[in-house]
Parts: C-alpha cells; sequence; structure tokens
C-alpha cells in the first residue's frame, strides 16, 4: 500500500514540475530582443555617421550633432552614385549640437528609420526614396 501511495505522489509531483515548468515557459516571452540601434554613439562619437539600410547600395549619412542627413548611393558602374538630401534643416540650434546627440534605429520597413534625439527624446520617422517626393523626416511627437 505504501508503495502504491508514493508512486501516486511521485507521479503528481512530477505533473506539477512539468506543469509549472510549462507554466513559466508560457510567460517567457518568444522574441524578447530589443530594437537596438545600428550603432551606439556617445559624446565621443563622430560628427559624421553611416548607417546601412536593408538595400545594399544605400545608407544614410547623419550629422549626429543636429540631425541633418543624406541618402547616400553608389554603384559599380558610378550612374547612381551621390548624395540625396533628407533634412538640411538642423533639429537643433547650434548652441545644442553635441556630438553622439542624435541616432537612427532600424525599422521593419525597408525604407524607414526611426531618428531619436537622444537629449530630449524626440523620434522622428526618416524615410528614403530614389523619388524626391517620398524623401523626407516627420516629427513623431
Amino acid at each position: 500500500m505504501k508503495l502504491k501511495h508514493f508512486r501516486i505522489i511521485n507521479n503528481i509531483s512530477a505533473f506539477i514540475l512539468v506543469s509549472l515548468t510549462i507554466i513559466a515557459r508560457a510567460q517567457t516571452p518568444i522574441n524578447n530582443t530589443l530594437i537596438k540601434p545600428i550603432s551606439t554613439p556617445t559624446i565621443n562619437s563622430p560628427i559624421y555617421q553611416l548607417f546601412p539600410t536593408k538595400n545594399i547600395w544605400t545608407f544614410i549619412k547623419l550629422d549626429s550633432r543636429n540631425g541633418k542627413m543624406w541618402q547616400v548611393q553608389f554603384d559599380l558602374t558610378g550612374e547612381n552614385r551621390g548624395e540625396k538630401i533628407l533634412n538640411s534643416i538642423p533639429l537643433v540650434t547650434e548652441e545644442n549640437e553635441i556630438k553622439g546627440r542624435f541616432t537612427l534605429y532600424p525599422s521593419e520597413n525597408i525604407y524607414n528609420f526611426l531618428l531619436l534625439d537622444q537629449i530630449d527624446g524626440n523620434v522622428y520617422q526618416v524615410q528614403w526614396s530614389m523619388e524626391e517626393k517620398n524623401r523626407g523626416v516627420i516629427p513623431i511627437n
């Protein structure tokens, strides 16, 4: 009789342990990665930084002091090389410019990034495109 009770208690204990493990695992997010900037600038960052897009021929050049940006294109033949303005207007006054103040975060959309002012928290949607009418920077907050 004692052996039978031991087996029942052992089975119940195993069942509870497995159940708790499953419940605990179900509470863990499947994708718990944070969206991180492509590069993490600091106060010692260079003034200009290049951020890759998901297009192998296109980068975004950022002036990390003031948020000015350009779409940089390159190719093998030279037909599409150059820079196109994304934002020619500084997002802060000259006296508030600090190296590393602005950084870009990628999005799942190939043409969009988020620009973060790491000092005051302002966020901007940055959209690059081969067509001028589809390029620009839009404040989010």
